[in-house]
């Protein structure tokens, strides 16, 4: 599933004909649009593929009608489940911006070479995100800012950054 990108969540049943609701990852519901098929996947198992009925965006979640899942009791087994998509879906970013996925899991190194971890999650905090660095010495949270990341390598499977000071 390594080609696969998570794009939200199931968290609830919604109605009596298996309409489901989701928390979204997603920055902008455009590509809610073109879903046609996704891939549900729950926390311990393989992930299965349903083909997309209707999604209709609401702020930071959507709704999802798939076939196959007519009624609650179908859709409550479903609830909890991550949904993917196929990572090629994702538009193409600029130069020097990425997904969150194609960061999580690269190895964090000092400017001199010092490994410190890998980056195990991200999170949104303001203006910018912030970096898990676990696996190391110690967990450290880095802001992403072009002082503390100096460099991201995705062939290298690392990025290069500079600790400020009394972390």
């Amino acid at each position: 599933m390594s080609d696969l990108v998570e794009i939200g969540r199931l968290v609830k049943v919604h109605g009596l004909k298996g309409r489901l609701k989701a928390v979204s990852y997603l920055e902008s519901e455009d590509l809610l649009d073109e879903l046609d098929e996704i891939i549900i996947r729950p926390e311990k198992g393989p992930g299965k593929t349903y083909r997309v009925k209707a999604v209709q965006p609401q702020s930071k979640t959507f709704f999802i009608e798939l076939e196959g899942i007519n009624d609650p009791d179908s859709a409550g087994g479903l609830v909890g489940s991550g949904i993917f998509i196929p990572a090629d879906m994702l538009e193409e970013l600029p130069e020097d911006e990425y997904y969150w996925y194609e960061i999580i899991g690269l190895k964090a190194v000092t400017e001199s070479g010092d490994y410190l971890g890998a980056v195990s999650s991200i999170y949104p905090a303001g203006s910018t995100d912030v970096y898990v660095i676990s696996g190391g010495a110690r967990e450290i949270l880095l802001p992403a800012i072009e002082d503390v990341i100096k460099k991201i390598d995705l062939e290298k499977g690392e990025i290069v950054v500079r600790v400020p000071e009394g972390l």
